[in-house]
């Protein structure tokens, strides 16, 4: 099996921060099984200094098809609509990214 490990940054809204905690202490399950059904595993959003950073690993087949089946997800478009508004794309983003990948410069397993 080959695992795609996947990083990516995003800015967090101060305003938002409350709101952003509160809901992924509790993140809904259709979330985290249509995460699950697309070959996500070990997924972290951690926070510093008003910079989300997530971190994942792919096990699927695809990654794009796969990705492409989450935002397809109505509960997911659903999760997204509450959850983008509390995100800010970093200044660094092209026109229409959302989450930035981050690039892989070392891994030791």
């Amino acid at each position: 099996m080959t695992v795609k490990r996947v990083a990516a940054v995003i800015q967090l809204r101060a305003e938002k921060e409350a709101q952003y905690r509160e809901l992924h202490a509790q993140v809904w399950p259709g979330v985290l099984a249509t995460l699950h059904e697309a070959g996500v595993t070990n997924y972290s959003i951690f926070l510093r200094d008003g910079l989300l950073f997530s971190y994942l690993e792919f096990t699927g087949e695809e990654y794009g098809d796969a990705m492409k089946r989450i935002a397809d997800d109505p509960t997911t478009k659903e999760w997204w609509a509450i959850t983008d508004p509390c995100q800010q794309p970093v200044g660094s983003a092209r026109a229409g990214e959302w989450w930035v990948e981050a690039e892989e410069l070392f891994h030791l397993d």
